[in-house]
């Protein structure tokens, strides 16, 4: 049985999916790396699935992240990618039409201290990571069993995750340049297509184990939006109100139809999908302070502790076999 792991995007909210992924560490007693053949991520969960996945230099085969690890990185790091003084009024009407609401600098600066030099063909386990080509109009899928075979596609972890999670109105795009050519690729959050990567990772399934027909998806969300958008507001909105706004309704939806989707596909014993409510919270995902990310853990063990009987389950299919 092929074992996959997807997360969606979601910014800050991704330690929600951390702090699932800590639980199953602990209940296992296995690195989530010795659970899963592949780990898909978008944005935040491509940082996840990276993380996840960068070995250890220092113990072969093993890798230098743990789950929990990841969830420290969101408490100690959150509000140096997010930083809240520029929430504090900085970010005005004008200046959000004209400019990203955030420096990358930031978001650059953590990745090299998470990732260094670590090469995309270095992971432990097979990643597939979402990014979207400016230029090309079209997807751009960072692999790395493709990197692990062609040079050219064989890029630093650090900057496959500011690919992915450079959300437009957030964050610049990535300009990559190619490795040994003078092309270029121009990079946005894979959120704007595949906030939600599990299709594209069932579809990896298809093509890589062409011989194998049975497959556990298991997809993690970064929690479900739950603030309503009032009809009187939003239909008087313009370019600058629907800015941010229209990411959310992306983001959201392309996530709600790849799960209707995967429902149909796969038997409902082989697919799993952990999603919550953003109740209590800030659905916002750039809401990096403290109290926000308590809320969000405190929300994240609520739905372990929902779901016990359902871990148990996913923990005993995952240790089949390891």
């Amino acid at each position: 049985m092929i074992k996959v792991l997807s997360i969606d995007g979601g910014g800050i909210r991704g330690i929600i999916p951390a702090v699932f992924l800590a639980e199953i560490e602990r209940r296992t007693k296995r690195a989530t790396v010795e659970l899963f053949d592949l780990v898909a991520g978008t944005s935040t969960g491509g940082i996840l699935a990276l993380g996840l996945n960068k070995p250890d230099l220092n113990s072969k085969g093993k890798p230098e992240y743990s789950a929990q690890t990841l969830v420290d990185l969101y408490e100690k790091e959150g509000s140096k990618i997010f930083r809240p003084d520029l929430l504090e009024g900085m970010w005005t009407t004008a200046g959000a039409t004209l400019h990203p609401k955030y420096p990358y600098q930031g978001l650059e600066e953590i990745l090299n201290t998470y990732f260094g030099t670590t090469l995309l063909s270095e992971s432990l386990k097979d990643v597939l990571i979402t990014s979207y080509d400016l230029e090309r109009r079209r997807p751009h899928i960072f692999l790395s069993s493709e990197a692990k075979k062609e040079a050219g596609k064989d890029i630093p972890m650090k900057l496959v995750g500011r690919a992915t999670s450079a959300a437009p109105t957030y964050f610049e795009p990535l300009k990559l340049n190619k490795p040994g050519s003078t092309n270029y690729y121009a990079l946005v959050d894979g959120g704007v297509y595949a906030n939600n990567p599990s299709l594209y990772a069932y579809a990896e399934v298809k093509r890589v184990w062409r011989d194998v027909n049975d497959c556990l998806l298991i997809s993690l969300g970064t929690g479900e939006l739950s603030l309503r958008m009032p009809y009187e507001e939003a239909r008087t909105w313009g370019l600058a109100k629907w800015a941010q706004p229209i990411l959310d309704v992306a983001f959201d939806g392309v996530s709600d139809a790849v799960h209707s989707q995967l429902q149909q596909l796969m038997p409902e014993d082989k697919y799993y999908r952990i999603q919550a409510k953003l109740l209590g919270v800030d659905e916002r995902m750039d809401n990096a302070r403290g109290n926000n990310i308590t809320a969000l853990k405190i929300l994240a063990d609520n739905v372990i502790n929902d779901n016990d009987k359902l871990i148990e389950k996913l923990c005993e299919l995952l240790l089949e076999k390891v």
